[in-house]
């Protein structure tokens, strides 16, 4: 029986800012060398080399072959279990994953030496909940009419049309793909390359603006009307300042777009689109179209109830966030957009028009969502609220049929991006948002109405983001394509 006393690790934990808590953790020595000798006592044990029995090859071969991989392994092993203790010893809620921690550095994992890490995590800042039952929310009601029906079938024309390979020159609506080199200007190591990336030249609606390697780009149809296939376009961009990833945050890119090839679609007749979505005809086409168009539009009366719970609560509570935008952080709020909107049956390209808009968005407007990102978290804790298995089953196949997938191949590319989990979050803030809705006091006002407050508040927004103030919250707008026959 041992005695021998165990050696413990050193913890210290402090503030480094707000919502923000710098972890100090020095591994013993000999907790070190235990650990390293144990993954090579193991491994001796088991490996096979050729020209030798199983567990007999040398300590010298082994060390050779895997010495690196098993220090690495040892390290990983070791720093998960003093970051776990010293969570737990000092009661820490991360909401985010370690990174190493300002002017730390990294230390050399060795036998004999004691081993230091200095890990800075997100945390759950403290505040107290407004009273949130009784709130008075708005409810815009709209009746679906001829006009909305048509307006569908318009977009449906094009999503279900005909692409035909064209050379150029190219109009709006032309659809293209092509090599993209991507430098930060003053830089000459290309930061980013890629042979697909994607253009859209806009419609005559969108005033110039479209989506390009997912930021949104400013007269991108003087630069895309009238080539062809095979020209090389510049174009000049500077990395909006909440960028999920920082090393461009407010840089001048310039970016070599080499166009490979381009498509124009002509637009389906309503008895293509019928056929297409099996319809006997044009008349029973309407029917369904009318259906959709309710059912979306009830999906999106519930989501502006919640916005204006979101909006509410944001304006009751006041905490300090901490003070820089991480990758996570703004990485985190993308895509909680980009899941809400899949759900909401939001067509892919048109969310990712507007994820490029919200890259765009001032660092305000991303903090004041990274702070609703707090607000909920702590109200579905109060509530109890949680997602089953089940509800998250559920939402992943509401997704996949807004995207034409089936459910398990929709959750097997969530699953492979790690984003199963951003989905049971989606689905716990919703049964919150929801919680609040069913104690609020709700009044209708009528769509047109709720659309030209919504128009002003984007008027709003834009002078506010130019003159350095917060902007106000945007209702979002499925965009239509450009009124007239694409040839």
């Amino acid at each position: 029986m041992s005695t021998a006393t165990p050696v413990e690790n050193t913890i210290k934990v402090s503030d480094a800012g707000p919502a923000l808590k710098r972890i100090d953790i020095s591994i013993p020595a000999a907790k070190v060398s235990q650990q390293i000798e144990s993954a090579f006592a193991g491994l001796a044990a088991d490996a096979v080399l050729p020209g030798f029995r199983k567990g007999h090859a040398p300590r010298g071969l082994l060390e050779k072959r895997f010495g690196n991989e098993l220090l690495q392994e040892a390290r990983q092993r070791l720093v998960s279990q003093a970051y776990q203790e010293a969570l737990t010893s000092n009661k820490i809620r991360p909401i985010g994953q370690p990174e190493l921690a300002a002017g730390a550095i990294e230390h050399e994992f060795a036998r004999g030496k004691d081993f230091l890490m200095s890990v800075e995590v997100e945390v759950m800042p403290e505040f107290e909940l407004p009273k949130w039952e009784g709130i008075a929310l708005r409810r815009p009601i709209l009746a679906i009419a001829t006009t909305h029906i048509d307006e569908e079938i318009e977009r449906l024309s094009y999503r279900l049309g005909v692409p035909a390979q064209i050379q150029g020159p190219f109009e709006p609506l032309d659809r293209m793909v092509g090599k993209a080199v991507v430098r930060i200007v003053g830089q000459e190591k290309a930061f980013f390359e890629t042979e697909n990336a994607m253009a859209v030249v806009p419609a005559e609606a969108d005033a110039g603006k479209g989506p390009f390697l997912g930021l949104l780009v400013d007269e991108l149809d003087k630069v895309l009307i009238g080539k062809v296939v095979g020209d090389v376009v510049s174009i000049q961009l500077t990395g909006p300042a909440s960028h999920e990833i920082a090393e461009v945050r407010g840089k001048p890119l310039d970016v070599q777009y080499t166009i490979t090839a381009a498509e124009r679609i002509a637009p389906a007749t309503r008895d293509e689109i019928a056929v297409k979505i099996g319809m006997e005809n044009a008349t029973l086409l309407n029917e369904n179209i009318k259906g959709v168009l309710e059912r979306r539009r009830d999906d999106e009366q519930r989501s502006a109830l919640r916005d204006q719970v979101f909006e509410r609560l944001g304006e009751a509570v006041d905490f300090e966030l901490p003070s820089r935008l991480s990758e996570a952080q703004v990485g985190r709020e993308l895509e909680r957009q980009r899941l809400e909107m899949l759900y909401r049956g939001v067509e892919p390209e048109v969310v990712e028009a507007r994820l490029a808009e919200t890259r765009s968005a001032s660092t305000d407007a991303t903090r004041r969502k990274l702070k609703l990102f707090f607000i909920l978290a702590k109200l579905a804790e109060t509530l109890g609220v949680e997602a089953s298995e089940g509800e998250v089953n559920g939402r992943i196949a509401a997704i996949a049929r807004s995207r034409g997938m089936r459910p398990d191949a929709m959750r097997a590319e969530l699953e492979k991006d790690n984003r199963v989990g951003e989905i049971a979050l989606q689905v716990r803030e919703h049964k919150a948002a929801d919680r609040v809705i069913s104690k609020a006091t709700i009044s209708d006002i009528p769509a047109e109405d709720w659309n030209n407050e919504a128009k002003a508040k984007a008027e709003a927004a834009s002078l506010g983001a130019s003159a350095g103030g917060a902007p106000a919250p945007v209702a979002k707008r499925d965009p239509k394509p450009a009124k007239g026959k694409a040839k």
